[in-house]
């Protein structure tokens, strides 16, 4: 008997048939009970057996025991001890594939096998998942070469002519800078990258919009200190900063002077007259605000829509 060692046997890697076999799909328990070595999957050619089969890690493992009882056994260990021949690969049948996009490859052109039944491992010349798998549906042999069975047919998409939806999602993998050949998960990848930054910008404008109301309470409240306005018209001017942006309230502000009080306002000229006529609600001494107000609300009207654009509610 040979001197054993383990072996990679079967993974989730895309192979020429281009397609997966899913590992964790893969029941090898009938397999078990006969755990033959053939020597490139072909029957006749037993050449030992695989012990300690293994599934894990997204794979499957095992140890190669040579039984010595042909030359071509004898051969293959020997070559299997220098090198010569260093790869094996497993023959399944298919029981289950799926073209769901969350089992698909970049590159891959046939459905994903997602339930298999390991029923011989062999001893091969190139690679277990390249072109040396060995697949079996309904009894029919899948080999390589111009004469192989069409036991895995081309995925949905690829075998079908371009229609309605195959063109809209052309046009959307353009629009969002994809090739013109990308898949569908391609397409959502991109999607959910758009929708991110969709809600990153909408925090920034719930950021800013909060720091824009805090930067016009500040100027109403400084207006307030500095008796430009009323307490009672805070909320007013509050509003009218909503409307009119922060910049455009600071020069409705700046524009108006702080109410004075009767004795400060201790002169004769055209300004204290009682038939002046003023240009704008910031031009009428402080004394005369309220009065006008009361008695002379047309030209109060008058005055405010001249200072802020608007009509007052009085």
């Amino acid at each position: 008997m040979s001197k054993s060692k383990r072996v990679r046997i079967s993974n989730e890697s895309l192979n020429s048939y281009g397609t997966r076999v899913l590992t964790a799909g893969m029941n090898i328990e009938q397999y078990n009970r006969n755990p033959v070595l053939l020597y490139m999957h072909e029957r006749g050619q037993v050449i030992g057996l695989v012990k300690d089969l293994k599934v894990e890690g997204g794979e499957v493992s095992g140890e190669l025991v040579f039984d010595e009882a042909t030359e071509l056994s004898r051969r293959c260990k020997k070559q299997w001890e220098f090198g010569s021949l260093k790869m094996v690969s497993v023959g399944i049948d298919i029981l289950e594939t799926s073209e769901d996009a969350k089992y698909l490859v970049q590159g891959q052109t046939a459905p994903t096998i997602t339930k298999s039944k390991l029923f011989e491992v062999s001893l091969v010349d190139i690679g277990a998942n390249d072109d040396a798998i060995a697949l079996h549906k309904d009894g029919v042999r899948l080999t390589l070469g111009k004469d192989a069975a069409d036991v895995l047919p081309p995925l949905h998409i690829l075998n079908q002519p371009k229609t309605n939806k195959t063109m809209d999602q052309e046009k959307l993998a353009l629009t969002l800078g994809l090739p013109a050949n990308a898949d569908e998960a391609a397409i959502s990848a991109a999607i959910r990258q758009l929708q991110a930054k969709g809600e990153e910008v909408d925090s920034l404008k719930k950021s800013n919009g909060e720091l824009l109301s805090a930067r016009i309470e500040a100027m109403v409240d400084a207006a307030v200190n500095e008796k430009k306005i009323l307490p009672a018209k805070k909320q007013h001017f509050v509003e009218l900063g909503k409307k009119i942006g922060a910049d455009g309230l600071k020069d409705t502000l700046d524009a108006m002077a702080p109410v004075q009080k009767a004795s400060e306002l201790i002169s004769g000229g055209a300004s204290g007259s009682k038939n002046a006529e003023y240009s704008k609600l910031s031009d009428v001494p402080a004394e005369k605000l309220e009065e006008m107000r009361k008695n002379d609300r047309a030209q109060y009207r008058r005055l405010y829509k001249a200072e802020y654009g608007f009509d007052c509610d009085i």
